[in-house]
């Protein structure tokens, strides 16, 4: 019989001023009375414009930036020399990484050819999808059993049914941290679609362990409209917290789990914690995934590789830049793989 490992709510503590995870609620305090209404409602935009740039230069134009965190293809061969006589452990977002950023979250489809190359991904290496969308939805784009989900940022964590082959026992996996804040997510997200409905553009999804906000259709100049509303919202929910991606706005519990957590928990659940022999490679786009990429950069363990076509900050050693240079890159890994079993 398979036993479930379940890690629940009060296994969790509350962290008030928010972990590196969070240091985006420096620019989203939603109850800030020092700083007033107009004021707050400034800095969230400015925030939203800073994380969501409209007009970019492209990063060919930034040769030190380049130089800090090259192409992932171009050193492909010094990444495998990072990973002689250790176990790679694969860490993919999946929007903007496993498939392109479309207009319509619903519609965010990942290519055959991608899914064809996680699968064979997957026989070659242990690989956790990690996104801010519910783990259901992500699993309904991807359909591959053989993967670990985690989903809303990490808080709903779940591990192949039929016993995978890199855990020494016969155990599946669930981890929801946050479960305590189901009803208030779900009383949330039903205010905000309701109080959104008057900014064209603007989508309300539920992600389960938490709502997004998304904004990428909506008029840059109807954001402090938008930002308004959310804070409206949000400001009788203490409990919760604002943080924000790729245009989207996020309303998560304030718990101490993030990517870079469920990324730790998922290396201990695979028997990988605290071990030298293990390379953790993490590819993501978002600035969520900082989180996961900043874990590996402070254990000097592992590399994290941004997806990204434009310069910015980021806690990763690598770039690529578009889901077709991942698909590329995960190529290469699993070869390379393929070639040294049959050696």
């Amino acid at each position: 019989m398979v036993e479930t490992n379940i890690i629940s709510n009060s296994e969790v503590l509350y962290e008030g001023n928010t972990s590196p995870a969070t240091k985006v609620l420096q620019d989203f305090k939603i109850n800030d009375e020092n700083v007033g209404r107009g004021g707050l409602i400034r800095s969230w935009v400015d925030s939203m414009r800073a994380c969501s740039p409209t007009h970019l230069k492209s990063f060919n134009n930034h040769s030190s930036w380049i130089r800090e965190h090259p192409s992932a293809l171009n050193m492909f061969e010094e990444i495998l020399l990072a990973t002689e006589g250790k176990q790679i452990v694969m860490f993919l977002d999946y929007d903007g990484t496993l498939s392109p950023i479309v207009d319509d979250p619903d519609r965010a489809f990942m290519s055959k050819k991608m899914r064809s190359t996680v699968r064979k991904l997957a026989t070659c290496f242990p690989t956790a999808i990690v996104s801010g969308r519910c783990r259901e939805k992500v699993y309904s784009f991807v359909k591959l059993t053989e993967l670990y989900y985690a989903g809303s940022h990490g808080m709903d964590i779940k591990g192949p049914e039929q016993g995978p082959k890199y855990k020494k026992k016969n155990q599946s996996l669930l981890c929801q941290p946050a479960t305590e804040f189901l009803p208030v997510i779900d009383e949330v997200y039903k205010k905000l679609v309701e109080k959104t409905k008057s900014i064209s553009g603007a989508i309300v999804e539920n992600n389960k362990f938490c709502a997004s906000v998304h904004f990428r259709c909506v008029d840059e100049n109807k954001w402090s409209d938008l930002a308004l509303l959310v804070r409206s919202v949000l400001k009788n929910y203490p409990k919760l917290m604002l943080t924000q991606g790729r245009k989207v706005l996020e309303i998560r519990p304030i718990i101490k789990w993030d990517k870079g957590k469920a990324l730790e928990f998922l290396l201990e659940s695979l028997g990988y914690d605290n071990r030298t022999d293990v390379f953790p490679i993490y590819i993501g786009d978002d600035r969520t995934d900082e989180d996961a990429f900043k874990i590996l950069r402070e254990k000097r363990q592992g590399l994290g590789i941004l997806v990204s076509k434009y310069a910015k900050e980021t806690n990763a050693s690598y770039s690529l830049q578009d889901p077709d240079e991942v698909m590329d890159f995960l190529e290469r890994l699993v070869e390379w793989k393929q070639l040294r079993c049959e050696a």
